[in-house]
């Protein structure tokens, strides 16, 4: 595997290992915030308990990873491929908390794996060199 190559994989591993720690983690602080009251004692619930920070924590995570992706990556396939979270979220959600996965559900993800590989084949003919030239104008106009 090339550097390049294994510079996007780790990536956006680590992107999508953000994004799923943020979401997850806010389902489990938002079910153990209940009863949904905004007052003082429905904030200090949800400051209170520590899923709120891993929440936080995959945001922060996720936001610094991304920013790192677009400076080298293609926006399309990127794009794209930021959105396997909701396929990683669902495995999770069934395998941790129990949550039901229907035919739709899995029609749905296939469809996301299905758009992120179309997008990344038609990336591989003319979008890099695009790409590559967007980001030097881009960066010759950043003082």
């Amino acid at each position: 595997m090339t550097g390049t190559r294994r510079f996007y994989a780790g990536g956006f591993l680590m992107l999508v290992a953000f994004d799923t720690l943020a979401q997850l983690s806010f389902k489990m602080a938002g079910e153990q915030a209940l009863p949904l009251e905004f007052d003082s004692a429905w904030l200090t619930r949800v400051f209170g308990q520590p899923w709120i920070y891993g929440a936080f924590a995959g945001y922060v995570g996720a936001f610094f990873t991304w920013m790192r992706l677009l400076r080298h990556a293609p926006i399309g396939p990127a794009f794209a491929a930021s959105h396997l979270e909701v396929i990683s979220v669902l495995i999770l959600s069934h395998a941790l908390l129990g949550e039901r996965i229907g035919w739709p559900q899995i029609v749905g993800a296939l469809i996301i794996l299905a758009g992120i590989i179309c997008l990344a084949f038609g990336e591989k003919g003319d979008g890099a060199p695009v790409a590559a030239d967007a980001r030097r104008r881009c960066d010759a106009q950043i003082p």
